[in-house]
């Protein structure tokens, strides 16, 4: 996945850098559902930023959901599949969840050009604004290594 991984003829389709600025527009947090999952530092950050305890902030906001061989921690959603911290905004955008700070680059949407354009289409932030280097792409990735996501085993 990263460049050192690739032989030195190959080149990954954003060697020259990725484009993307958060517009704030808020289509990743809202209407849809879908999955914020959490690793053990952002119930920390997001605890601390709530005034909660680690385990009172999961029990308000989190739930646990299939995944796998088991579960997999993530925040709740609203009735309309809103976040269940937004709110006309993040209500908590300086302690927003990994998963949030480092959308759009995930390896799930940077596997390829058409998974990067597919993205795209729901986001009006991807292919405007500020460029990032590739090493700058990558160090967003190794961030989430860096950060596993509570699973658990059922």
């Amino acid at each position: 996945m990263y460049r050192n991984d690739k032989p030195d003829m190959e080149q990954l389709f954003y060697d020259s850098g990725l484009r993307f600025s958060c517009v704030r527009c808020s289509a990743c947090c809202r209407y849809d559902s879908g999955f914020v999952f959490l690793s053990q530092q952002d119930i920390f950050r997001l605890a601390d930023e709530c005034n909660m305890d680690y385990n009172q902030f999961e029990q308000a906001f989190c739930r646990w959901v299939p995944a796998g061989e088991g579960e997999r921690l993530s925040l709740k959603e609203k009735s309309n599949y809103d976040c269940i911290f937004w709110k006309d905004g993040c209500t908590v955008y300086r302690a927003r969840p990994l998963q949030c700070r480092t959308f759009p680059f995930w390896e799930s949407i940077l596997c390829s050009a058409q998974a990067w354009e597919a993205a795209g289409s729901g986001c009006p932030g991807i292919n405007a604004g500020a460029l990032h280097s590739c090493d700058e792409v990558e160090e967003y990735v190794r961030k989430r290594e860096a950060e596993p996501l509570l699973e658990r085993v059922i």
